[in-house]
């Protein structure tokens, strides 16, 4: 599993990119949890410290109101690219351009596909359905993708806060949150990797 709410049971693994900064038990809520933080460990507090302030918006915008931006993304092809385009200048491993990370007809395609089908409501009801769930602690057997430009990327002692079956953890030396698009080989290695635990 990928990504879905917690339910130990009924999965084999539990594999993901680590990427819930103001949801997960990593991140300043944290702060003080360990009395000699590493300087990863500083570093990644120091990333979500400034994720709270200047990039979480759009996370209590869409666990609010997600009806509301919904009509406003779906009327505007205009605001749905700038919605989406921001999230690729912000969130990949880039040089201040998002295309130094995935090419232009990537981010496009994203775009496309949110406007043609008119799901940005439903892509933000997400975050109203299952805001509450994401701190939960995970049981069942892990594994986690530290790509050095993601949101988070919380230290092994820190994802074992949450994670206590952690089985994997692997600090990867390029990419970003959208990993599939911009590290697709690295990406698809890492759960291959983490599955082959359970042959």
């Amino acid at each position: 599993m990928t990504g879905a709410r917690p339910c130990p049971a009924h999965w084999a693994g539990w594999r993901r990119s680590a990427s819930r900064p103001c949801t997960s038990t990593w991140g300043p809520r944290r702060k003080g949890t360990f009395d000699d933080p590493t300087p990863a460990e500083q570093a990644n507090l120091a990333a979500i410290a400034e994720f709270q302030r200047t990039g979480r918006g759009y996370s209590g915008q869409q666990s609010t109101r997600p009806q509301t931006l919904g009509y406003g993304l779906t009327d505007s092809p205009a605001g749905q690219a700038a919605w989406i385009a921001e999230k690729f200048w912000a969130w990949t491993d880039n040089d201040g351009h998002p295309e130094d990370a995935v090419t232009r007809q990537q981010i496009l395609d994203e775009i496309s596909v949110y406007w043609f089908t008119a799901s940005a409501t439903s892509s933000a009801r997400l975050y109203w359905e299952s805001f509450t769930s994401f701190r939960e602690k995970v049981t069942a057997p892990s594994g986690l993708s530290i790509y050095p430009r993601d949101i988070a990327r919380p230290s092994r002692r820190e994802a074992e806060l949450r994670f206590t079956d952690l089985r994997w953890f692997e600090e990867l030396p390029h990419g970003g949150h959208f990993a599939a698009m911009e590290q697709p080989e690295s990406l698809v290695e890492q759960v291959r990797g983490f599955f082959r635990l359970f042959r």
